[in-house]
């Protein structure tokens, strides 16, 4: 069974340090609407809260819409979960093996071969050794590399590294699946080709987290929804609710 409990977590980015209180309090000033995120945590030094207070609790079967404005906190919301970011303060609890989409290049080692990234990207994601060579062919077929998995990926383009990337990724279907957008970069070709390995994924995972503008696509994949805005949660329920009075504010 997978689960994800927050309980009032934080996250705090420390910009400087400063023992300048006219620095700060110039700072605060000219932040206008954003000063409920800037905070002087003592000792001169400011901070961006970039999450405040977020509570909340997933269980198997649940699907759920991030919503807000750039800036409101999804991505940040879905580097916690994927622990990524550590929160400053609160508790975060998973259970269950998760995958991330949001950084599909994070740690890619320049020099390493296709093949040997793709043994690295499957000991991140908790899959042995054994079930990751089962792995190989299909992840072969899909990035139609060839010979390049056997050269340096900073030998690739930008599309040969998202291919490989993608595909190891998504090459297991995870307990839980965090996800920023939908494949929306690269050729035609790859873009449909993508989008209908991701859906089919989507369908057998038991927790989906996903941050999108689309309003589709988050009535499709989706059953519920949280609203963010500057680091906070605004409204949590159905999705179509929070989109609804996410575009009425």
């Amino acid at each position: 069974m997978a689960s994800i409990e927050l309980e009032q977590v934080n996250v705090d980015f420390p910009l400087f340090s400063s023992r300048s209180r006219g620095l700060l309090n110039t700072l605060l000033g000219k932040a206008q609407g954003h000063r409920g995120r800037i905070e002087d945590i003592g000792g001169g030094a400011i901070a961006v809260r970039a999450l405040r207070d977020i509570t909340l609790s997933l269980k198997d079967g649940d699907r759920m819409g991030l919503v807000g404005r750039n800036g409101a906190g999804k991505s940040t919301l879905l580097r916690v979960l994927s622990s990524v970011y550590e929160p400053t303060s609160g508790v975060l609890r998973a259970s269950g093996n998760v995958s991330s989409l949001i950084d599909l290049m994070l740690g890619m080692d320049p020099d390493a071969s296709g093949y040997e990234f793709i043994a690295t990207r499957c000991v991140v994601m908790g899959i042995g050794s054994k079930e990751a060579k089962a792995l190989v062919p299909d992840i072969e077929e899909f990035t139609e590399l060839g010979d390049y998995l056997h050269l340096p990926v900073r030998t690739y383009s930008s599309g040969m590294l998202l291919r490989l990337a993608f595909a190891v990724s998504t090459a297991i279907a995870p307990d839980i699946l965090l996800m920023d957008e939908m494949i929306g970069v690269g050729d035609a070709q790859f873009i449909d080709k993508a989008r209908g390995r991701l859906e089919k994924m989507m369908s057998k995972v038991r927790i989906l987290v996903l941050a999108s503008h689309s309003d589709p696509i988050l009535k499709t994949f989706c059953n519920q929804g949280i609203w963010l805005n500057e680091g906070q949660i605004r409204m949590q329920g159905n999705i179509e609710d929070c989109l609804a009075a996410y575009h009425a504010s």
